[in-house]
């Protein structure tokens, strides 16, 4: 058994099973694999697993009686017949070291450096990712953000007291989270807010916050994709809070319905008031970014039209008019609400 479970996957087994690797939403240490609406979560280069929609885990054995429910024996013969099958997906990224992991994880955070203007984090956060540059600042100002390495932004993960515990690490090539840290919430905005909206993203956070213009009353919170102990007990002090109207922000799939349907839950739980807030596109960077380029191309065709008035002129009284290019009908916003309950 410890052969087998040294030559065989557990990726194997999913990609066996038809489930999908999402490359996306995969770290170097949590490659997620999908079958509709079923997640399982691969880790320990292979070795182990967890399905963060339950409570199930353990190693390859393990995954095979989950998804066949099938005997013992018959499920080490099944590992078995796998042995020598590759996937046909990247296995395991590198890992990407922090050049501070020997100090504690609040001398590490202190370590890194603001983004600043021009920066290689700045230039993903606002070239890459369309935030804005007021709420860049409006972010650094909170000290949410460092310059990672290779590129890569770090957003803080804070508890109630507003101390560090870990940060998302986002860059155009990686995807990750702080090694030896603990994911409570990324919180942008006043801790008194009695709007709580709620992403499953530190990027996705800032978008929502840059789309409604940072709100008044409004704390926007990430949960890093996951929903850990610390997570949930944080969420529970912050919806407890009289007046308090829990916003499910969450990503428009089924990933982000889960999402949603845990924070319905906990609302009820607490006694608090819960509305669900859906992104126009599959989560709410895509929806910013989306909107800026509409807006780019609304900006750029005011432009031509203004540069062709001024070098023809209007048309002769009486006459025709010149052909015009043929622009978007008259009222035509971006496919859609860029929310809706």
């Amino acid at each position: 058994m410890e052969t087998l479970r040294g030559k065989v996957s557990c990726a194997a087994v999913l990609e066996q099973a038809g489930f999908a690797h999402d490359a996306k939403e995969s770290t170097r240490r949590a490659m997620k694999f999908r079958r509709g609406g079923e997640i399982i979560i691969v880790t320990h280069e292979g070795r182990g697993w967890f399905d963060p929609l339950s409570d199930a885990k353990g190693d390859v054995f393990g995954l095979v009686q989950h998804l066949d429910r099938v005997a013992f024996l018959e499920c080490v013969q099944k590992v078995a017949d796998l042995v020598g099958f590759k996937i046909s997906g990247p296995e395991w990224q590198p890992r990407i070291a922090d050049d501070h992991s020997d100090l504690s994880l609040a001398d590490r955070w202190q370590a890194r450096r603001l983004p600043w203007r021009g920066s290689s984090t700045w230039r993903y956060l606002h070239d890459e990712r369309c935030l804005s540059v007021a709420l860049l600042r409006a972010a650094i100002k909170c000290n949410l953000l460092r310059e990672g390495p290779h590129g890569s932004m770090w957003a803080a993960h804070t508890n109630q007291a507003g101390e560090v515990t870990g940060w998302e690490a986002r860059g155009p090539q990686y995807r990750g989270f702080a090694s030896g840290g603990t994911k409570a919430l990324f919180r942008l905005g006043s801790g008194t807010a009695l709007r709580l909206a709620v992403t499953e993203a530190a990027i996705d956070a800032m978008s929502l916050a840059a789309i409604e213009g940072l709100r008044d009353g409004t704390l926007y919170l990430s949960t890093g994709g996951g929903w850990s102990p610390t997570t949930a007990a944080a969420l529970r002090e912050l919806a407890r809070r009289p007046g308090v109207q829990l916003v499910a922000a969450t990503d428009a799939n089924p990933q982000g319905e889960i999402f949603a349907e845990r924070l319905r839950m906990l609302a009820g739980d607490a006694g608090c008031d819960w509305k669900r807030l859906r992104p126009s596109e599959e989560d709410w960077n895509e929806t910013l970014q989306l909107r800026e380029k509409e807006e780019r191309e609304r900006r750029e065709g005011k432009e031509g039209n203004r540069q062709r008035r001024a070098a023809y002129g209007p048309p002769a009284k009486g006459g025709f008019a010149r052909p015009q290019p043929g622009l978007d009908p008259v009222g035509r916003g971006a496919g859609g609400p860029l929310m809706n309950d």
